[in-house]
């Protein structure tokens, strides 16, 4: 468990928000598809900050269904982003099967996506 002075944020200096910063990541990092998710990802010199950046495309489903993935995927990043090997820009993408997945279901996937990648840490690989 975290202790009350290990507050898990997602602040706004933590996001992705420029198309530049996109293209880059499509263009120039690592690529992984698991589950409901798409994981774009670009590892960041030591000393910078983890960024994420969240992508919905209308072929999830309406508005109320594409912001609920959107909030699913940013709080199973914020909920494991101490877990992490090195800072990353990471960009995932939502594939239509999110749509009625709990979410254990989506972290489930994360972890995975994030463990094949090599991204967390040694210790923190096995839950």
């Amino acid at each position: 468990m975290n202790r009350p002075s290990e507050r898990l944020r997602f602040g706004r200096k933590m996001r992705i928000k420029h198309g530049r910063d996109f293209a880059r990541l499509r263009e120039q990092g690592g690529r992984l598809a698991i589950g409901c998710l798409v994981a774009n990802w670009l590892q960041l010199p030591s000393g910078s900050k983890t960024r994420l950046g969240v992508v919905c495309g209308s072929k999830v489903g309406n508005a109320v269904v594409r912001a609920r993935a959107k909030r699913l995927l940013r709080e199973t990043f914020r909920l494991n982003q101490l877990k992490l090997a090195c800072p990353i820009d990471l960009v995932l993408v939502a594939r239509p099967s999110i749509v009625g997945k709990e979410f254990a279901m989506v972290e489930r996937d994360f972890v995975a996506v994030l463990k094949k990648a090599g991204l967390f840490q040694a210790g923190e690989a096995s839950r």
